[in-house]
């Protein structure tokens, strides 16, 4: 006889589980009790939202169900964040929330919420655990659903009384891996396709990539002699050095690779769901006009035709699929090797910086960053003009070193730096963040303290919601409204919180900083003093105000 929380954690401990993210609550008392002697780390973190995020990121870096424990009504809201961050960007992640007592339901007891009404459209599956004999047979099939097809995040509730029960129940082993590839004939209807385009574009996004996949991309690449672009916050799916690499069609995108998706005349399309962002609001593509050929392989056959109408089709894992690419035989004379060259060479003119105002210009310390970080390292952001930056000006060399939202949720990064940080010790680990991203979840500065994760948090402060303002100012030009922040001394509550801080006002002074920061070995913060005209890649805040005024007559 084992009570819930036992039964449950020794079925984590059969699905591989190493590391749980929680903000404890009372209505999982017996998870926590049984969690005690499992061998599996408990972070436990300050806010909900911050530790659905570090799991969500977890899910990100290791391609294993990143797993959240949260109590019931509050707790679990405030988790939500996260989660819709697992559903929009295909992470596996599996959520157990505290449930009041079987008996109490339907009466709006304390902290009472209804999980599958309020889950149903942010989860792969909402489930409610009502007999304690039956956690396993749950919690394998919550397990399967977050990693089969396209992977999300699935709920499970907990009600306290089931798992302060006892039961003798038989465990049930992990899921067995479901593989999904492609046919010799499919490789070779595909690549018969391929062979007939003039102005072929490779388009790579989504979930389940590893290093052997990017290495397989690059190989299918160079011996096709194609240009990969990547969608959005997607940039490490390809070392972005390689000649072949033609930038990412993400939020402020280079406009000549915007182009160059609109006069393509086949688009193959590997592991992504070829969706708004990356067609530019389905202006670029939009999928009641005439498109180029489109050859989509993605891992859920209900997403495939679900917005675009694919010329074919193919049910395949990303890494499956270009396993099986990278062994075809290309054309002995590609007709699109010109196509190609100007592909990249678009890409490296976007590279050259564009100069923003001020002493400290982000365009210069991306560039840096880039140049000097460790190929490992790991880079994070969550949302806001800042993140730009880092997008164009950032070469990400290996797979695995990009942690950030497609959904776009702000405050992201800082939380995901202390997951990766803690599964990649030895690596560094940087997050980029605005001042109001930051704020979003800087109390986790005390989780990264309380388990050693010693991430250095890069803060562009520039006092505003950039992003907001950005578009204010082009819709509303002058009319300045909730978008202005009155900020903390950020390198000193850094410092409050027992971490190194200091503040940078010259673009000369950031390598310094930042070599005191990784030697102090503790969790860091260095804030970037920014012009206030600064803001975004392309325009000030004047030049902005002035194209609205006159987009407004």
């Amino acid at each position: 006889m084992r009570h819930g929380g036992k039964i449950l954690a020794d079925q984590l401990v059969i699905q591989g589980v190493r590391r749980v993210f929680s903000v404890p609550g009372e209505s999982f008392l017996a998870a926590l009790d049984g969690l005690y002697e499992s061998g599996i780390q408990n972070v436990v973190c300050r806010q909900e939202g911050g530790a659905a995020m570090m799991a969500e990121a977890y899910g990100k870096m290791t391609g294993a169900p990143g797993v959240l424990f949260v109590t019931r009504g509050p707790g679990v809201t405030n988790a939500s964040s996260g989660i819709h961050v697992a559903k929009q960007d295909s992470t596996p992640m599996v959520v157990f929330v505290g449930q009041i007592a079987r008996n109490h339901r339907d009466r709006e007891a304390f902290q009472e919420v209804d999980y599958r009404a309020v889950f149903g459209t942010l989860a792969k599956w909402v489930a409610e655990v009502d007999q304690t004999d039956r956690l396993p047979e749950y919690i394998s099939r919550a397990f399967h659903i977050a990693r089969s097809g396209r992977p999300g995040p699935v709920v499970l509730a907990l009600p306290e009384d089931m798992l302060s029960a006892a039961a003798e129940v038989a465990d049930i082993a992990a899921p067995a891996p479901l593989e999904m590839g492609l046919s010799g004939a499919q490789v070779a209807a595909g690549t018969q396709a391929l062979a007939s385009a003039e102005r072929p574009l490779v388009v790579v996004g989504g979930s389940q990539w590893s290093p052997q996949a990017a290495s397989d991309l690059q190989a299918f690449a160079e011996r096709f002699d194609l240009p990969v672009t990547v969608t959005f916050r997607r940039q490490d799916r390809m070392d972005n050095r390689h000649p072949n690499y033609a930038g990412d069609l993400g939020v402020g995108m280079n406009p000549k690779l915007g182009a160059r998706l609109k006069q393509a005349d086949l688009l193959l399309v590997i592991g992504s769901r070829l969706g708004d962002i990356a067609t530019g609001g389905y202006e670029l593509l939009d999928p009641g006009k005439a498109l180029p050929k489109i050859l989509h392989i993605y891992p859920d056959p209900d997403e495939l035709g679900r917005v675009f109408r694919p010329d074919m089709g193919l049910v395949a894992t990303a890494p499956a699929a270009v396993a099986a690419l990278a062994q075809a035989t290309g054309p002995a004379a590609p007709r699109w090797t010109g196509w190609t060259a100007s592909a990249r060479a678009d890409y490296e003119a976007w590279q050259q910086p564009q100069p923003t105002p001020g002493a400290v210009q982000m365009e210069e310390i991306i560039r840096w960053l880039s140049a000097n970080l460790p190929e490992d390292a790991v880079l994070t952001n969550g949302a806001g003009n800042y993140a730009a930056f880092l997008h164009r000006y950032f070469r990400f060399k290996k797979t695995g070193t990009q942690l950030a939202p497609t959904s776009g949720s702000m405050g992201y990064g800082f939380p995901a730096a202390i997951s990766a940080k803690l599964e990649h010790p030895g690596r560094t680990v940087v997050c980029l963040a605005g001042d109001g991203c930051f704020q979003m979840t800087v109390n986790e500065f005390s989780t990264a303290m309380q388990h050693g994760a010693a991430v250095i948090v890069v803060v562009a402060n520039n006092g505003r919601y950039g992003t907001i303002r950005m578009h204010q100012e082009r819709h509303y030009p002058g009319r300045v409204s909730g978008t202005d922040l009155a900020n903390p001394d950020f390198a000193a509550l850094a410092r409050a919180y027992g971490g190194h801080g200091e503040t940078v006002s010259a673009n000369a002074d950031f390598a310094d900083a930042f070599a005191r920061a990784v030697a102090s070995g503790k969790p860091a913060v260095i804030e970037l003093t920014l012009d206030p005209e600064m803001l975004s890649t392309a325009m000030t805040v004047s030049e902005m105000r002035r194209a609205g005024e006159k987009a407004k007559g």
